[in-house]
This record gives C-alpha cells, structure tokens and sequence, in this order.
C-alpha cells in the first residue's frame, strides 16, 4: 500500500512510477545478478591483496568434507597458512539466522575460519561469528554492477535504500579485513 499526503494532486502518476522502480529491482534477473556481482567484488578484493583461492562454491577443504547438509561456502581463501572460508550475502535485508548457524559450524568442521561479507548484521550475530574466530566484513551498500548504475542511482535516490555501483571494492574494505587478518596471525 502507497500512502501520499490527501494534497498531493498527481499521486497516481507517482505511484506508477515507483511501482514500476521497485518491480524492475525486484526483478530475478536483476537479483541473481547482484549476487554474481557481490561475489565476482569479493573475488577481486581477495585476490588484489594477495589471497590464494583454494575453492568455489564447496563444501571440502583438504581431507574433509561437510556431508551434514547441502550447504557450501561461496570461497575459502587462504594467505600466511590461515583459510577462510567466506560467504557473500550482496542483499539489502539480513541472510537466514539457521543459515549463519550452519556456516559458522561448517567452517568449523572443515578447521576455517569463517568470514561473512554482508551489507548489514545485526551487532549480536557479528559477536556470534566473533566467538568462532570469524570476522563479518560489512560493506554498507547492496553493490550494483556498473552496467546497473543508473538503475543503482534511481533506487538509491527514488527508495533511499542503501545501494552503490563502485568499479571495484574500495580499499578501504579491504584494509578492515587485512588489519584483522594481520592481527591475528
């Protein structure tokens, strides 16, 4: 239900529009590419400082491998003998808790440390991945491809929802993870 102020004259006019916007962002196509995107950024940002890809899309690292559900992580990342695994959730609301849960206990499982890449967490699940010797990288933004960035740029300003459509990961996303990474040797 749209709601407009009763003085408001051309408000079916404007209510066509933003329907419209929110149907073409809602679109499936544009959903599963916005999650490629998230993790094609992730991929590039590791790679750049220097992490070695160990995996895509698994659920095996070394000699074990996770059977208790069909979950797998997005990539384990490795650099300095310490692996990560990581899974990237580029959506404006929070993954599943029971998902996290089971993330958290396959990392384990497998002897990785868990990484979650995500726009938002609340604080409590971050302590939670905190205590498994995890680390939530967040990004703040949904991340947009560039080729959507006028797409990116009409939600951002028409739904004032937090989206971006950087080329790459800002470096400074980046550092927060190094200097933990480093930290923690």
């Amino acid at each position: 239900m749209l709601l407009w102020h009763r003085s408001f004259r051309y408000y079916r006019r404007s209510a066509s529009r933003l329907v419209t916007l929110v149907e073409e962002y809602a679109d499936p196509n544009i959903g599963a590419a916005l999650r490629l995107h998230g993790e094609s950024m992730i991929l590039e940002g590791f790679a750049r400082s220097q992490f070695v890809m160990k995996g895509r899309n698994v659920n095996r690292f070394r000699d074990k491998e996770w059977e208790e559900s069909g979950h797998d992580l997005d990539f384990i990342f490795e650099k300095d003998g310490v692996a990560y695994g990581i899974e990237v959730k580029n959506t404006l609301g929070y993954m599943n808790h029971d998902e996290l849960t089971i993330k958290i206990r396959l990392c384990k499982y497998l002897g990785i440390r868990p990484v979650f890449v995500v726009r938002m967490f609340p604080a409590h699940w971050m302590e939670e991945v905190r205590q498994e010797g995890g680390f939530v990288l967040i990004l703040k933004y949904q991340l947009y491809p560039w080729t959507h960035k006028d797409l990116a740029k009409r939600v951002k300003e028409q739904l004032d929802l937090p989206v971006d459509a950087p080329r790459t990961l800002y470096d400074v996303t980046m550092k927060r993870f190094l200097t933990w990474h480093e930290k923690n040797l």
